[in-house]
């Protein structure tokens, strides 16, 4: 690795060891900074250790869209819905819900959609340079995303949002029949409806990556310290001067927030509104079955994915608003074999590797935040990349390095900005 033309730019604190602080702490190095990595608990041990591992230029579309609202409102009545609120008083979720729900709309749609589709492009662009440059272990292969339905109704209800994604966004996707399908992915079960395959998604092995990368960090300099979780921010005059942790102080010139869904909880630090939630998703990690898929696969019917790596396969998906809520539920896991049964030939296999959780940072309009922390012009935040935080990791940390350099953006950070939330 090398670092930048410009020498020694100063010390950076980089609060979470996620993709996105991964990322952030990458680009920081290269152009010249002295970085340390501090984190909560063990490294890249949240939403980035277990996750589906797509990086998908596909998702360009927000979360919120027309008749988002009637769906959910509908999932809540059903017991095996993937989609599920736990019922609390929680004032700051239901504000969260409300302004959600305004978005639900095509113009709002496609003006999310315009935000996210830069770091997407971008970041899959950065991840082919990445990978070959520092040679990471992680697995990554380029064969495309497919969507695949058992429903016909269901299978044609995705055309009219295919036409938004070309006409708006020049990503549209193929569209197969059963047979067509079946020849592309022959695990998955016959007498299915058809598809929809999006021939520029790429995946990963997350956990692969993280420890992969994270060596070249470790290489390059950069310190990296597990269980050292951030109390506070010390500044004065507008700057913050240290971080002060359960471990010590911690004085730099430059600190990064990308603590992903415990965001919020620094709210009062950072001096900004900050309307992330903790989206909890769910995965399964096996061996591959003797029929295994090829290609990633997604059940939109029943909102499960499906990876096989090289070295192993997943199923993961659902999406719980709980809070904070540690536990691993029995019935969400069976949800996820449930939901890829009526698809593949061989849906899951034993003995189970891993059963997990992790929470998304979920923000209203799904769009991150990359912005200087409104309380200290020296405190940066990276976060709230809802359920693309591998798929935006890149472009998030190349951009976030721009704007502490000073140099000229390779993406608009108007959209990301924290003055939107208001």
């Amino acid at each position: 690795m090398t670092t930048g033309e410009n020498g020694s730019q100063g010390t950076a604190v980089v609060v979470g060891s996620g993709v996105i602080g991964t990322a952030c702490a990458y680009y920081l190095l290269r152009s010249g900074w002295k970085v340390r990595i501090i984190d909560r608990g063990r490294l890249a041990g949240g939403s980035s250790h277990a996750n589906c591992g797509y990086v998908c230029p596909s998702h360009v579309l927000p979360l919120a869209e027309p008749g988002m609202v009637a769906k959910a409102i509908g999932s809540l009545f059903q017991r095996s819905s993937p989609f599920k609120v736990k019922a609390r008083f929680d004032p700051a979720l239901w504000s969260w819900m409300l302004h959600f729900a305004r978005r639900c709309n095509e113009k709002d749609m496609i003006a999310a959609g315009r935000g996210i589709q830069p770091l997407l492009n971008s970041s899959l662009a950065l991840y082919r340079e990445i990978i070959r440059d520092e040679r990471l272990d992680c697995e990554f292969q380029e064969r495309g995303m497919l969507f695949a339905y058992r429903d016909a109704r269901e299978l044609e209800s995705f055309a009219a949002t295919d036409r938004i994604m070309g006409e708006y966004f020049d990503a549209p996707a193929q569209r197969l029949g059963s047979d067509e399908m079946l020849a592309i992915e022959p695990a998955l079960k016959p007498g299915l409806a058809g598809g929809w395959f999006h021939h520029h998604d790429a995946h990963l092995r997350p956990d692969r990556l993280m420890k992969s990368w994270h060596a070249v960090l470790a290489a390059g300099g950069v310190e990296l310290e597990p269980d050292c979780p951030l109390d506070r921010l010390d500044g004065q005059n507008g700057r913050a001067m240290a971080a002060q942790t359960s471990r010590g102080e911690r004085k730099a010139d430059l600190f990064v927030i990308a603590t992903g869904a415990w965001t919020p909880r620094l709210q009062n630090e950072l001096g900004g509104k900050i309307p992330i939630q903790p989206g909890k998703g769910y995965s399964i990690t096996m061996p591959r079955p003797s029929v295994c898929p090829s290609i990633p696969i997604i059940f939109p019917e029943t909102r499960v994915a499906v990876t096989p790596f090289a070295s192993g396969y997943r199923l993961g998906s659902t999406m719980e608003f709980a809070g904070y809520d540690e536990s691993i539920r029995p019935e969400r896991l069976r949800l996820l074999r449930e939901g890829a049964a009526p698809y593949l030939r061989e849906p899951y296999c034993d003995p189970v590797e891993e059963e997990w959780f992790g929470w998304r940072p979920m923000t209203y309009d799904s769009m991150p935040i990359i912005d200087r922390s409104p309380r200290f012009e020296n405190v940066l935040i990276a976060a709230g990349h809802n359920m693309l935080g591998l798929s935006m990791a890149p472009a998030t940390g190349k951009l976030l390095a721009e704007l502490v350099n000073g140099t000229s953006p390779h993406i608009d950070p108007v959209p990301y900005r924290i003055g939107r939330f208001r």
